[in-house]
């Protein structure tokens, strides 16, 4: 099928809620993609994070084959080994203490926030259910998840949104302003990746934890784009030396299948009870089984240092680029804001280049295959490079 069959197609029958660059991916291996046409992409997006493991990971893809051929999905009314397995992966690599698994990040979110709600009900009585969120954030797009979102533009045609949010700034002072007798909890994005890839102070982060704490309030960490190795350590939260009462997580979890998964301590382990929540595809087995292959990879301290060391790589090379005025983030979770022109504009430049780049606000958004090489770094940031000179 041609290009423009595929785009024709598109127009007609799909309703129009993305900005779509000019190409048609079909097929890719590691860290490179390639379109309808035979043209190869170096790409540092990862599906927006999702791609852990690369393109078409021979273990991953033997995990999911093998599973889609023994058994493809049963309802979650049945004991499933996969889901168990990777339940106990998951708390244990992240010190929490039990899971619920969903489909996304925005259903993972939704599940923290009505754990939140439930524990400050049965807590602190009706009405203990306000959630205070982060001015710049994103939680998703769902009602509920965009109600939670801390950005107005978000918000537009579709109100009435769920009630019971309130929006401080990335301070002590503005949170404190915000938490009243109904808060229940504060939900926060370690690195704001949809608002710019902007890292929140280790300072404010501790000290928020400890005001939580004082207060008998939950701090939940949405982890969907910084999670699963994003940031050099299995959680971000990792890296700032603090350990939330929720976590939520997707994205890279699945190395490329759709999940969400919802994370509680142990003191919130059994206030989701029977018929509180539910999904008929959230621990699919055959999601499940790409799953535990990311994590195998994953969790292990040396492919997390390679994430840390590729990340530094990478973050120096930009700084040293005359057509980038400065960078930002964690691990290979980095925004790069360029000296001039606008992202958007670079972005699809690049694209017509061979390399596949992200944007966040001021930024150029780059969030590539975990296992991405460093030939495969220099060969994108070359193509960066000449296509910043020509703007």
């Amino acid at each position: 099928m041609t290009f423009d069959t595929i785009k024709n197609n598109e127009k007609k029958f799909i309703m129009p809620t993305y900005s779509r660059f000019d190409t048609a991916l079909v097929s890719g291996k590691g860290a490179t993609a390639m379109d309808c046409g035979g043209k190869e992409y170096i790409d540092f997006t990862a599906g927006i994070g999702v791609n852990s493991l690369g393109y078409c990971d021979s273990k991953w893809a033997q995990a999911v084959a093998m599973q889609a051929k023994t058994l493809q999905h049963t309802s979650n009314l049945y004991y499933s080994p996969l889901q168990a397995e990777l339940a106990s992966k998951l708390c244990g690599l992240s010190g929490m203490s039990k899971v619920f698994f969903g489909n996304s990040g925005a259903e993972a979110n939704e599940c923290a926030i009505k754990l939140a709600r439930k524990y400050g009900t049965e807590n602190f009585g009706d009405g203990h259910t306000e959630i205070i969120t982060l001015k710049n954030s994103f939680h998703g797009r769902t009602v509920t998840t965009l109600a939670a979102t801390g950005q107005n533009e978000f918000h537009e045609y579709f109100t009435p949104l769920t009630g019971g949010f309130k929006y401080a700034s990335p301070n002590m002072e503005s949170i404190k302003k915000n938490a009243g007798e109904n808060t229940c909890a504060v939900m926060v994005e370690l690195i704001q990746g949809e608002g710019g890839v902007i890292p929140l102070g280790k300072e404010f982060v501790k000290e928020l934890r400890g005001f939580c704490t004082k207060n008998k309030l939950l701090l939940i960490v949405d982890e969907v784009q910084t999670g699963v190795g994003r940031t050099g350590a299995f959680y971000c939260y990792q890296n700032y030396g603090i350990t939330p009462d929720i976590v939520t997580s997707a994205k890279g979890l699945g190395g490329g299948l759709p999940i969400g998964a919802c994370l509680c301590c142990g003191a919130l382990g059994d206030v989701m009870g029977k018929g509180s929540h539910g999904s008929t595809f959230g621990g699919n087995p055959v999601v499940c089984a790409g799953a535990l292959e990311v994590l195998k990879r994953v969790g292990s301290k040396p492919f997390l240092d390679s994430v840390n060391e590729k990340g530094a790589y990478m973050s120096e090379k930009l700084q040293g680029m005359a057509g980038i005025a400065s960078v930002r983030g964690m691990g290979l979770m980095l925004g790069a804001k360029p000296a001039s022109g606008s992202p958007a504009q670079i972005a699809a430049k690049c694209a017509a280049n061979g390399l596949l780049v992200l944007t966040a606000k001021d930024v150029l958004r780059f969030l590539p295959p975990l296992v991405i090489t460093k030939d495969e770094i220099d060969k994108g940031l070359q193509i960066l490079e000449q296509t910043l000179s020509s703007i």
